[in-house]
């Protein structure tokens, strides 16, 4: 059995989340409790560990007193009873686990509330753990909710969710609320040491540490991660040197200096050379934005005076937000990016060819004219007095406006040349934002011949937009406006 399923909490004490403990420890002294929790945080934190200790502690049967209030000063579950041993287990007729991702419909609800109606078969309570409850249909929520508002007096609902602003506000109110915040470090290692004693793993603490800063903060990826390394590991002690062995993270220090002074410098061939060397090691790129954010957080502490530095930070305030602001986006990015690598690639080559100059607020007009000069293209004719009209237009226009998306986040990319470019761009970032991205770096020529030419400003943006994917959504969206199949070639990129 791997790790995380194998070394799940049955004790309160056994949960790693301080605040959860202090709150369920606080709940079950007074002798009563509430008739439904809700359990809010990101995943891999335990919600479902913990409901399932609540329900022993309900249920166990060393607390056979329990009749809505406690005759006992003891809380934790004894483990070894029927009760106790069938809810671990997942076979307790009492203790329901519903998936409100499969049974989310109007019809399941109300099956639950004819069968909430009887007894318990051997339990003191009836308990129903709904996980992932956010995903219930609005119907499915007004069921449940007649049933939260006059429960019988022996059912418990714990509702289980990470996404809390989902639930609507009447389901909410009427249940305890304990909130599963994100794990620090300290309580990682606590969890990971808990594996570690029972597993007998031979492991340096400072490699514990390590494992705790890749694993986002979730319990279950921290119990993933030590054994994939344990597995690695063999009967070797467990180093940091092994863990960034693993994860391909050696020498994530001086990559991390090196990128630092490729944007300082704002260098953007040095920064993709990296990026490059990066993806060759296979590192982790999510991981690799998180440290550098880290790098530019510690930056601004220090140029706010938080913190004490060697020398002052080069970087301006208004250059670290901007920066911080770009990064956030690569970072969203990542996750869903066919190559991890390029959305901190577009960041460099933006912030490097594009991002001289940050002047944070006064580059406000400039955006407002840009985007009243956007707005103005998009309304204009394709035809040729048409774009003469819009290129007057944007004569005094340096930069693109910034928007939501990652790609139109990206500050200081060249003039779109014509609306034809415009119309394109407003196409594509449907299908491909990154995509999008590329070409507002880039400018075009007018249609001649059933034929569009697009200028690149760098090798980079050419070699991307070539790629079969990237064609295919170019020549898609441009057949889509014109109404006729239009044949796209990319030029440029000399550099």
């Amino acid at each position: 059995m791997v790790f995380y399923r194998k070394y799940r909490p049955q004790k309160i004490e056994e949960l790693d989340n301080e605040s959860v403990r202090r709150n369920l420890y606080s709940i079950f002294s007074k002798g009563s409790f509430a008739h439904a929790f809700l359990f809010t945080g990101p995943k891999g934190l335990g919600k479902t560990s913990a409901a399932r200790i609540v329900a022993k502690v309900i249920n166990c049967e060393k607390h056979l007193g329990l009749k809505g209030h406690r005759e006992d000063k003891e809380i934790e579950p004894c483990n070894k009873c029927s009760q106790c041993l069938s809810i671990a287990n997942g076979n307790n007729l009492d203790v329901l686990e519903i998936d409100g991702a499969s049974n989310r419909g109007i019809d399941e609800i109300r099956d639950l509330k004819e069968k909430i109606k009887l007894a318990p078969f051997k339990a003191t309570k009836k308990i129903y753990i709904i996980d992932e409850v956010h995903m219930l249909t609005t119907e499915a929520f007004n069921a449940l909710l007649k049933t939260l508002e006059e429960p019988p007096s022996h059912a418990v609902f714990i509702l289980c969710t990470t996404e809390q602003h989902k639930v609507p506000a009447t389901i909410a109110s009427r249940c305890f609320k304990i909130n599963f915040t994100r794990a620090t470090d300290e309580e990682l290692v606590r969890s990971l040491q808990r594996i570690v004693k029972a597993e007998v793993i031979k492991v340096d603490k400072e490699a514990l540490l390590e494992i705790a800063k890749l694993s986002d903060g979730s319990f279950r990826d921290g119990a993933k991660l030590l054994e994939e390394v344990a597995i690695f590991a063999g009967r070797k002690t467990i180093t940091v040197d092994l863990v960034n062995e693993k994860y391909n993270n050696s020498g994530i220090a001086d990559s991390l200096s090196q990128m630092l002074e490729a944007l300082i410098q704002k260098d953007a061939k040095k920064g993709i050379t990296i990026c490059k060397e990066l993806a060759k090691q296979g590192m982790d790129f999510k991981y690799f934005i998180e440290e550098l954010m880290g790098e530019l957080h510690l930056m601004l502490l220090q140029k706010v005076g938080v913190e004490k530095a060697d020398k002052e930070p080069i970087l301006e305030l208004s250059e670290i937000r901007k920066l911080f602001q770009l990064l956030t986006a690569a970072y969203l990015e990542t996750k869903s990016a066919v190559l991890s690598q390029m959305p901190l690639e577009l960041v460099v080559l933006e912030w490097g060819e594009g991002g001289q100059g940050v002047e944070g607020e006064s580059q406000t007009h400039v955006v407002q004219d840009a985007r009243q000069g956007s707005t103005q293209s998009q309304n204009a004719s394709r035809s040729l007095s048409g774009n003469r009209q819009l290129e007057e237009t944007k004569n005094n226009v340096t930069k693109t406006p910034i928007s939501n998306s990652f790609t139109n986040s990206l500050v200081s990319a060249p003039v779109i040349k014509n609306s034809v470019l415009v119309d394109l761009i407003n196409e594509v970032k449907t299908q491909n934002p990154l995509v999008a991205g590329l070409l507002r770096s880039c400018s075009a020529e007018e249609i001649k011949n059933n034929t569009l030419n697009i200028i690149t400003s760098s090798k980079f943006h050419k070699e991307k937009l070539e790629e079969q994917k990237a064609m295919q959504i170019l020549s898609d969206s441009a057949a889509k406006i014109f109404g006729e199949q239009i044949e796209v070639h990319i030029l440029g990129g000399d550099r």
